[in-house]
C-alpha cells in the first residue's frame, strides 16, 4: 500500500517561513556551556542566541557565577536540614519562645545535670546499680 503524501497546511507553512532553523557546529566546551546556561536559568537555546546578539536584555551570568549560586542554596538547605535534625530547642522560661542550645553555658549546664540525674547507656546504667547493689 503507497502512503499519502503528507502536505503541510498554508499556517504551517507560515510558521516555517517566519522561523527558520538557525543551525551550527561548536565546541564541547561551548555546547557544554550552553547546555549548563539552558538547564540552570531555564532559558531556551533561542533565548541565549539572542542574548549573544544583543535583542534579549537579560544579563548571561557566567558559569561561575551559576555554579557559586548552586553551591550556595545547596549549602543552605543542607545546613537548615542538619538543625532541623540535630539541633537541641528549648522554650525560654521568660517568655516561653523556642530557643537553641548554643552557649557554652548552656552546654555545661546540660552536662551537669545529666551526670547528676545518672543518664547514660540503658546497658551503662543497668551496669551501676548492679555494681551499687553488689550484684
Amino acid at each position: 500500500m503507497v502512503k499519502k503524501k503528507r502536505r503541510n497546511p498554508p499556517s504551517r507553512k507560515r510558521y516555517e517561513r517566519d522561523n527558520p532553523v538557525a543551525s551550527c557546529r561548536v565546541s564541547r566546551e561551548v555546547y557544554d556551556r550552553l547546555l549548563t546556561i539552558r538547564k540552570l536559568e531555564g532559558r531556551s537555546m533561542a533565548d541565549i542566541l539572542e542574548a549573544g546578539l544583543g535583542l534579549f536584555e537579560v544579563k548571561v551570568k557566567s558559569e561561575k557565577e551559576i555554579w557559586q549560586q548552586a553551591f550556595d542554596a545547596g549549602e543552605e538547605s543542607g545546613i537548615n536540614r542538619a538543625e532541623e535534625l540535630y539541633a537541641i530547642r528549648y522554650k525560654c522560661s521568660g517568655c516561653g519562645e523556642e530557643m537553641f542550645v548554643s552557649t557554652d553555658e548552656e552546654k555545661t549546664a546540660i552536662r551537669r545535670f545529666i551526670k547528676e540525674q545518672g543518664w547514660g547507656h540503658k546497658e551503662c546504667v543497668e551496669r551501676m546499680r548492679r555494681l551499687q547493689l553488689g550484684l
